[in-house]
């Protein structure tokens, strides 16, 4: 069974996390880190990350098998990514356990999905996804295509959401392909 790290930070869009995690959990082990900000963010736009079948694991608890490369783990995604976070992954600074746990998905040459959701982008935080991008990492920012012509907010979410899925082998049909004219 495939295993991944889902990781919740304090940027707007936490509903992107909820969809992927409603997605993922029944076909995998997910375990899922929500920073503070994350629930403070997550409880202002009304959206619960609770009770989804996956192993949930403290912000803080740098004891967690996932701080470990000695841990195996397919790939971590951090959903929204903010652009604090971005920046302590940049710099190294692994000062939690999302910081920590990408920093080993780094490290171990694993598949680290950074998710951020800001806009517009300064110079600082487009410098920060370029050096991560040649550290290894696949910088998606959360930005829903209307090529597919959606109808309603949870066909961009899905389309968001199947994109990530397309990165880490998921199989999936929670969205249609481009297929051309």
């Amino acid at each position: 069974m495939k295993k991944y790290v889902v990781a919740v930070t304090g940027a707007s869009g936490i509903t992107y996390a909820r969809r992927l995690l409603e997605v993922l959990t029944p076909l995998a082990e997910v375990h899922i880190i929500i920073s503070d900000m994350a629930k403070k963010i997550a409880d202002y736009e009304e959206v619960d990350l609770s009770g989804f079948d996956g192993i949930y694991v403290a912000e803080e608890d740098m004891f967690a098998d996932i701080a470990s490369g000695s841990f195996r783990y397919d790939a971590m995604v951090v959903i929204p990514c903010s652009m604090k976070t971005l920046a302590a992954i940049n710099s190294g600074f692994s000062d939690n356990l999302i910081t920590r746990a990408a920093d080993v998905c780094l490290k171990e040459g694993r598949k680290c999905i950074l998710m951020p959701r800001e806009m517009p982008l300064s110079g600082i935080h487009l410098r920060n996804m370029a050096e991560l991008d040649s550290a290894g990492a696949t910088i998606m920012v959360i930005s829903p295509g209307f090529y597919l012509k959606p109808k309603t907010i949870d066909d961009l979410i899905d389309m968001v959401v199947a994109r990530v899925l397309d990165h880490l082998g998921v199989k999936h049909s929670i969205s249609d392909r481009w297929s051309g004219n």
